[in-house]
């Protein structure tokens, strides 16, 4: 559990590696390993993504790719086909090409004369999900894989759906994917940059429109999930998850499923946790060294003893839409993750949440607008993104409150709600949030859950309600590790709104309820920490040139005259230069989510990036945008795309598209 000594080695950096595919498309990667490489071959370590090695990734490449390749592995970061500085064109997510690809950058790696013929890959969001989808491909030289804030199922646990309900971050994702793939190589390193950018302009996919097609789970979503056949991966993997992030579920998942597995979750959001927030952070790095050294050096690092679980049991605070730390402490599952754990069940009660099952008759009908408070879908950009004082959305939901807990109680796993209930419309969806209720009213979410209910009983082959027929239903809320304090009480909050994390139905409904309970995983921790990871460690970090420093606002307003609600989302990125190679790089990215309490229809979003890139006299822009609507029976999308060269618009194209709803 301590940092182990390492020999460090001087290095040699490739910016610009070419790596030629069976089809011609040079692919491009930014390459650190130890220079005497040559003589005395390493292992490669694989980060294969479409965000940029240039400008997009610098800085968590900077604290990360040199710390391995002095330890004695060669580091190599590739632009994905039609990304960054990589030739060709990308025509979606996880396609078979791109995983091909992959498979043959890897055969390309492993027969270097500076390489062993080993290999590991290592990616977090895009490059965790890729690394377990090449893995079940199977590529011999692939050995190990540390995968990170990442999912096993593309339908259930990505930005798309979830519970069967489409997630605003179908809309948002898509608009940074249309603004990322769309921007320009980077002049300095490829010659024919100009011809590259307007191929991509011309070809470049409006992403949201390609997933809205496949409103069920299908064969397209099938393709890329691992949890289809978990069988298919024989590399050894490392999982690692964090509570502020969307990606709650894969780590105990992948746990429980793959022999050898080891997880690890922390309280972090969507980042790196040898750099990520809140903290504690770990030594990351240190931990990952020790799975590459023992899977691609066989060296006895002690990897295959350590528990298979570690996660962060984080302490009951206050509800805030931002932490710097979390306090609590680390525990260890020494087989499995958590469906061992024994469960205690609370009944849901016309007098609230007891121990003893009691009569229940209870109507849940929410305005559109519940869900302010429900914070980003994914905690990436370091802004005010947790979710806040939930009291605004328990006065429009219907609550159930415990007693007082006589001591603490120690929730580690997925908390499941059972419920008996009717629904006044064929199409409806319900959202439960556990939350931890304070003395003094205040309300922090613990975790939740959301059901399209005609996906009540399979994704692949949704059915309608049958209004007034009562049914039951089970929800699993999302994993968590919390302690909630002796003297506190737990609530069940279920609404039938859940804006703007998911869009809504096309009618308002009524649920009525007439029975239910939540199991609730139990893992008593005490007051210690059960495993002690080394303090972060990283590389020198990238320091450029700030030109406009980095602000992120959210802003909720209401128009007192139509009574529309609207969430203001502004991420400014900043602008620096690289002191290294020069390059200017700025984003700035605005999004919009409004909707009438009384009217589910209203419901509309808006995008709009706009990415900046320079170098010597040429100033290269993009500005996106694009928008979401509906009816009872559709949805309707629009996207534009513009492109300046040196503020002359150089290119645009406008996209309209309406996709039926499918039991959505």
């Amino acid at each position: 559990m301590t940092d182990r000594p390492n020999t460090t080695r001087a290095l040699v950096e490739e910016p610009d590696m070419g790596i030629t595919l069976s089809d011609g498309c040079r692919l491009s990667a930014r390459v650190w390993m130890p220079e005497d490489a040559g003589d005395d071959p390493v292992p490669a370590i694989l980060e294969y993504l479409p965000y940029r090695k240039r400008d997009g990734t610098v800085a968590r490449d900077a604290l990360t790719h040199p710390y391995f390749a002095e330890r004695g592995y060669a580091c190599i970061r590739v632009d994905i086909r039609g990304n960054g500085d990589s030739e060709g064109l990308m025509e979606d997510e996880y396609t078979p090409q791109e995983l091909s690809d992959a498979v043959e950058v890897i055969d390309w790696l492993a027969a270097q004369p500076w390489c062993n013929g080993r290999l590991g890959m290592m990616g977090i969001s895009w490059g965790g999900f890729n690394g377990l989808q090449v893995a079940a491909l199977g590529p011999e030289p692939l050995k190990a894989v540390i995968t990170l804030c990442s999912t096993v199922d593309r339908f259930a646990d990505d930005i798309h759906y979830k519970g069967g309900c489409l997630l605003n971050e179908n809309l948002g994702w898509g608009a940074t994917m249309w603004s990322y793939s769309s921007r320009a190589p980077d002049p300095a390193l490829q010659e024919n940059w100009r011809q590259m950018w307007l191929e991509r302009l011309k070809n470049e996919p409006f992403l949201p429109s390609v997933w809205l097609r496949h409103q069920t789970r299908d064969a397209y979503w099938r393709h890329g999930s691992v949890i289809e056949d978990y069988s298919s991966i024989k590399a050894k993997v490392l999982a690692v998850g964090g509570w502020g992030d969307a990606y709650k579920n894969t780590v105990p998942q992948i746990v429980e499923a793959l022999p050898g597995a080891k997880g690890i979750v922390g309280p972090w959001v969507h980042k790196y946790p040898h750099f990520a927030v809140p903290e504690p952070r770990i030594g990351f790095l240190q931990e990952a060294l020790r799975w590459w050294d023992h899977w691609l050096k066989d060296m006895d690092t002690g990897v295959e003893a350590d528990p298979d679980y570690r996660a962060y049991l984080m302490d009951g605070v206050r509800p805030a839409t931002w932490y710097a730390e979390r306090p609590g402490r680390w525990v260890t599952e020494a087989e499995g993750a958590t469906a061992h754990l024994e469960s205690a069940r609370l009944h849901l009660t016309d007098g609230g949440l007891a121990t003893e099952a009691g009569g229940l008759d209870r109507h849940v009908h929410s305005p559109a607008d519940c869900g302010s408070a429900a914070g980003e879908y994914c905690a990436i950009w370091l802004g005010p993104e947790q979710p806040g004082d939930q009291r605004v959305d328990d006065a429009l939901s219907s609550c159930f409150d415990s007693a007082p807990l006589a001591s603490d109680m120690d929730i580690l796993g997925a908390p499941r709600i059972t419920l008996r209930l009717a629904s006044d419309r064929p199409q409806a969806q319900i959202a439960v949030r556990l939350n931890h209720l304070h003395p003094d009213g205040a309300s922090t979410r613990i975790t939740y859950g959301v059901l399209n209910l005609s996906h009540r009983r399979s994704a692949s082959d949704p059915q309608a309600m049958t209004p007034g027929a009562e049914e039951e239903i089970t929800l699993d809320l999302d994993h968590i590790g919390y302690r909630i304090p002796e003297g506190h009480r737990l609530r069940v909050a279920v609404s039938t709104a859940y804006w703007p994390l998911i869009w809504p139905a096309p009618e308002a409904a009524t649920l009525t309820l007439s029975g239910g309970h939540i199991d609730l995983p139990q893992r008593p921790s005490g007051q210690q920490d059960e495993y002690v990871f080394p303090p972060p460690a990283a590389a020198a970090p990238w320091e450029p040139e700030e030109l406009r420093p980095e602000a992120h606002l959210r802003r909720q307003e209401r128009d007192l005259t139509s009574d529309a609600v609207t969430l203001v989302i502004e991420d400014d990125f900043g602008k620096v230069r690289d002191r290294e190679h020069g390059i200017v790089s700025g984003s700035v990215a605005r999004e919009r989510w409004t909707i009438l309490p009384d009217d589910p229809l209203s419901a509309s979003g808006a995008c709009h990036w706009t990415d900046e890139l320079e170098r010597e006299g040429l100033r290269l822009r993009t500005e996106t945008r694009c928008a979401m609507t509906c009816d009872a029976a559709f949805f309707h999308l629009t996207a534009r795309i513009e492109a300046y060269e040196n503020d002359e618009l150089i290119y645009e194209r406008d996209v309209t598209d309406s996709i039926e709803r499918q039991f959505m």
